[in-house]
């Protein structure tokens, strides 16, 4: 949309190197190698935080994967096989998030360690992962922003707004972080900010068919309600409720 890129960055004989692949590995390793790093200063087996990591990544892959395919299922009623295809593209970051609550809650339960603790080492993977992955979505030519005549690129860049949101939230969370703020206050208002900035700004520029229906302007490219639209005010309420938690 942007530009007219190549998804692939390199091509091996049959194998292909894809920017998204690229992009989802590299975000995992900068995920974890921050998790570990401040995991240990925090006093946790690194070890443990290791093994939690990976259990977090592979549960965060299904779940977003899962997600993504439940709500656009009709591009692989034909071909399931596409459903594994994750290094093309395609996968939804409330289902990672889900996936990977799940996965850690799973590993937590039996150390009997703090969740909030251990979530609000995940922020700086999950900002910067965020960024990344919507960098890679140009290539792929997915998260499509509404046509509208007032942008250069005839519509709107969608996935440096979301690249942008991901800038956003790593930047306050360096700067909470030096509050030293309450467990879990990190992760739940990443998580708060996260909805309210995707929904505002994102989702409303967004070209998305996702039980799109409601007001739709042509000449500033925006739209609403989206599904994402229509379940952020419940994600909020519930982020900001589980942040107020952690300040009791």
């Amino acid at each position: 949309m942007l530009l007219n890129l190549d998804p692939v960055l390199l091509r091996l004989g049959p194998v292909e190197v894809r920017v998204y692949g690229l992009m989802m590995a590299l975000s995992v390793a900068i995920g974890i190698y921050f998790f570990l790093k401040n995991g240990r200063k925090k006093g946790f087996d690194e070890d443990f935080l290791l093994s939690l990591a990976l259990w977090v990544v592979f549960g965060g892959i299904i779940g977003a994967r899962l997600i993504y395919v439940l709500t656009n299922l009709g591009d692989y009623t034909g071909n399931p096989l596409e459903m594994v295809k994750v290094w093309q593209g395609g996968l939804s970051f409330h289902g990672g998030l889900l996936g990977g609550v799940v996965a850690g809650l799973l590993v937590i339960g039996k150390k009997k360690a703090s969740f909030n603790q251990l979530a609000d080492l995940t922020v700086p993977g999950l900002t910067i992962g965020y960024t990344l992955i919507r960098f890679a979505n140009i290539f792929n030519q997915e998260v499509l922003g509404r046509p509208t005549p007032l942008s250069p690129f005839g519509r709107h860049p969608a996935q440096l707004y979301g690249a942008a949101i991901g800038l956003v939230l790593l930047l306050l969370h360096n700067l909470w972080a030096r509050r030293n703020p309450p467990d879990g206050y990190l992760f739940w208002s990443f998580f708060l900010y996260y909805s309210i900035l995707r929904g505002i700004i994102e989702e409303t520029f967004r070209a998305n068919p996702l039980f799109a229906l409601g007001y739709t302007n042509e000449f500033w490219g925006l739209g609403f309600f989206t599904l994402t639209h229509l379940v952020t005010p419940a994600l909020v309420l519930f982020a900001w409720w589980m942040r107020r938690q952690t300040s009791r």
